[in-house]
């Protein structure tokens, strides 16, 4: 059996200036090598800790509960209002020890601006504060608590529809002319700041660096503050931001909701704020009508060319009053299967519901080079050295072996970031004269698994004994076929970065073996993109010869 492995470089760093640690970087394919699966490794499961400073008393009077997660400038607890029996939300001030006074004292201020900007705004849209707590120099906000979680959190397990995605736009939009109308700007809107509560209420949140109107400038030491993948041009060339900067972000926050990720993002801030200035998104593929219309303007580098609020409002009104689309029936995946993943009508031919709900004993039809139109933004190639055609987003750009030094027959397709990969590879049964074609498409799978289960991948840096979901009941155009789902978190010490990796198994008539493989990021932006990408690919692909 042969190795198989690599694809292009890429990265799918956060590019964000949080101080929350990194995501683990991803597991990148080698470049001669496009096949080897990734997969991830779950660590070790162990008992779960407390937080350090559950427990712990603020201001005599807010008793620490829970760690919700790390803000731009702090964490932030679930904690409890002992004076009058309530539960809050409370922001720790938290900086880098290594940090010079300076620095320290203008993130302490930013902090105490937050909480001026919050409570001068009286806005359903807008998280209220109830306190500001100084403890030991250091002002701790306390505000309502919005259960819930934040669009972020969302976007990680699937995209919006276009009508939810306006609907959210309005609250948010709302917000922003509340804060502009008080003469306060946002200056970091993006899907982390955006809470999604009860009862469909929507939170704009962390005016951490929020420029109020009158006060002095925290950034003249040349320091940068914000997020770069939702930043506006002219933040990034030092003019004087208004609120259409605050609007550019919210067009960046409506296209990563529908399209899972933002237009800018790439590898590292540099290349970030360069495709903020210079690069002109894709028109989204996932959204139409008015909330294109609203996302395309809003996107427009010159501030001036931006619709303004009204525009934006009338234009969002009309997405989130489209007559609904219809249902596509979710089917719940198994037990270690990625989730989220929405399976067509076509993709599900022959199964009736009783049949998906005894899936376990069934044959699940993945393929089928039959499965009606691509989605919006697709196209299908045709590669003769591989003998089959693909469907790939149309951005993707194609990778091939060199003739001088690789002789096998693979052809990858990469998205702009290096994040999500396609890679076909054909064995040919003429060419094997090691006899390591597997007799079968799951046998195939299998000695795979293994190969994976013993040893890892090391160009993929993919260490041993990852979670793997092998398949060998699975069926092409009625001939067997078989599947496996790896995940694993690559073994770089520095940088651990979660992937998942699906492969597609075929084995012809003729005795040619087919893997069809796509790379991607476990957890993020990119996660639910690359699984809608993987369940795309697998049901279009069509082999020339059976």
């Amino acid at each position: 059996m042969s190795s198989n492995g690599g694809a292009p470089h890429g990265s799918d760093e956060p590019t964000s200036f949080g101080l929350r640690p990194p995501n683990p970087p991803m597991a990148v394919p080698h470049p001669d090598n496009p096949y080897a699966t990734p997969t991830q490794v779950v660590p070790q499961q162990t008992a779960p800790q407390p937080d350090p400073g559950t427990g712990r008393l603020i201001a005599g009077r807010y008793r620490l509960l829970a760690k919700l997660g790390d803000g731009g400038m702090g964490t932030v607890w679930r904690a409890k209002d002992e004076t009058v029996d309530r539960e809050v939300a409370v922001k720790e001030p938290r900086v880098p020890d290594h940090l010079p006074e300076r620095e320290r004292a203008n993130a302490f201020e930013r902090m105490r601006r937050e909480a001026r900007a919050a409570a001068r705004l009286d806005h359903p849209a807008v998280v209220n504060v109830h306190d500001v707590a100084i403890v030991d120099g250091r002002p701790w906000i306390v505000m309502e608590l919005v259960q819930g979680r934040s669009l972020g959190d969302a976007l990680q397990e699937g995209t919006l529809g276009a009508r939810e995605a306006a609907r959210i736009g309005l609250e948010v939009l709302a917000a922003l002319e509340a804060a502009h109308a008080a003469g306060i700007l946002h200056r970091d809107v993006k899907p982390d700041n955006v809470l999604l509560g009860r009862h469909d209420r929507v939170v704009l949140t962390d005016f951490g660096i929020a420029q109020i109107e009158g006060e002095t400038n925290l950034t003249d030491t040349g320091g940068f503050v914000g997020s770069p993948e939702y930043i506006a041009p002219e933040r990034v060339l030092g003019q004087r931001p208004g609120p259409a900067s605050d609007l550019w972000s919210l067009g960046v926050v409506l296209y990563a909701a529908t399209e899972g990720v933002s237009p800018f993002r790439r590898s590292n801030t540099p290349a970030t704020l360069q495709s903020v200035l210079n690069a002109t998104p894709a028109a989204p593929a996932a959204a139409s009508g008015p909330l294109a219309e609203v996302i395309t303007g809003l996107l427009q580098k010159e501030p001036g060319r931006r619709p303004n609020a009204a525009q934006v409002r009338a234009l969002l009104e009309k997405a989130a009053a489209s007559a609904v689309p219809a249902p596509t029936q979710v089917v719940q995946p198994a037990e270690g299967s990625p989730k989220g993943i929405r399976l067509g009508r076509r993709t599900l031919i022959g199964l009736g519901a009783a049949v998906v709900a005894a899936a376990v004993a069934a044959y699940l039809v993945i393929a089928d080079p039959f499965a009606g139109p691509l989605p919006d933004g697709w196209k299908t190639v045709h590669e003769k050295d591989v003998a089959a055609s693909l469907a790939v987003p149309a951005e993707y750009q194609p990778g091939y072996p060199d003739r001088k030094t690789d002789e096998a027959h693979w052809v990858t397709y990469t998205d702009w970031s290096g994040s999500i990969w396609i890679g076909l590879r054909l064995d040919r049964k003429a060419e094997d004269t090691s006899d390591s074609i597997a007799d079968s498409a799951a046998a195939e799978m299998y000695e795979d698994n293994k190969q994976f289960k013993d040893n890892g991948e090391y160009e993929l840096q993919m260490p041993e004994n990852p979670t793997t979901k092998t398949d060998g009941g699975v069926s092409y155009q009625g001939k067997q076929a078989a599947q496996n789902t790896i995940k694993y978190t690559t073994d770089d010490t520095q940088n651990p970065r979660p992937r998942e990796l699906q492969i597609f198994y075929y084995k012809t008539s003729k005795g040619d073996m087919y893997k069809l493989t796509i790379s991607y990021p476990r957890k993020g932006d990119f996660a639910a993109r690359g699984r809608e990408v993987a369940r795309t690919a697998i049901a279009n692909l069509d082999v020339d010869v059976l």
